[in-house]
């Protein structure tokens, strides 16, 4: 058992045998009253963010994650298949645990997988990824009813907001956190 001075940032916590990832988390000693941590925790399989304190001293659980890296290879129908670069064995990751992360994967792309007692939690993509347009109506100069931007899809099947003036056959960046138009790639 652990205590909450063990605390940090990405530390997978077991509560009430769900994980919860640690986003924040802050160490606090008012001048009346004993110490406390004031944490905010992201649920490893929903995805769903609560506030939590705990005394200071309070008994915890970590849960041991290992992130390794891996090779997305195919999509299998429900189904993900990743290779570890390391060892070369390759993982079976439901669409569930890959949820909006599909969006962005690209054969061959390297992505770090979350593990705890050999069972993928989530996936963790690079902050932005290079992704070519394979759909876009042309621009209309001067059509400004859009705040100056056209949707177009990525080689993946998403669907993002670009600028009017890129074409159809350009490679642009996209954060994968927020689905954004970043910039063309030359």
């Amino acid at each position: 058992m652990a205590s909450t001075a063990d605390i940090k940032n990405g530390v997978v916590l077991s509560i009430d045998g769900q994980l919860w990832n640690v986003i924040e988390f802050q160490h606090v000693k008012p001048g009346k009253g004993g110490a406390f941590v004031r944490t905010k925790l992201k649920n490893v399989v929903s995805g769903k963010t609560v506030d939590r304190t705990y005394n200071a001293g309070a008994k915890i659980e970590i849960e041991n994650v290992d992130r390794r890296d891996f090779t997305y290879l195919y999509n299998d129908g429900d189904n993900f298949v990743f290779m570890d670069v390391d060892d070369y064995d390759q993982i079976t990751v439901p669409a569930a645990t890959v949820g909006d992360a599909k969006n962005y994967l690209l054969e061959n792309q390297q992505v770090q997988i979350a593990l705890n007692n050999g069972n993928p939690l989530y996936i963790e993509l690079p902050a932005s990824v290079v992704l070519e347009i394979t759909y876009t109506e042309p621009g209309l100069q001067g059509d400004r009813s859009s705040a100056g931007t056209k949707s177009a899809t990525v080689e993946t099947g998403y669907e993002i907001q670009v600028p009017l003036f890129v074409e159809q056959g350009t490679k642009v960046k996209v954060d994968t956190r927020t689905g954004d138009y970043l910039g063309r790639v030359n």
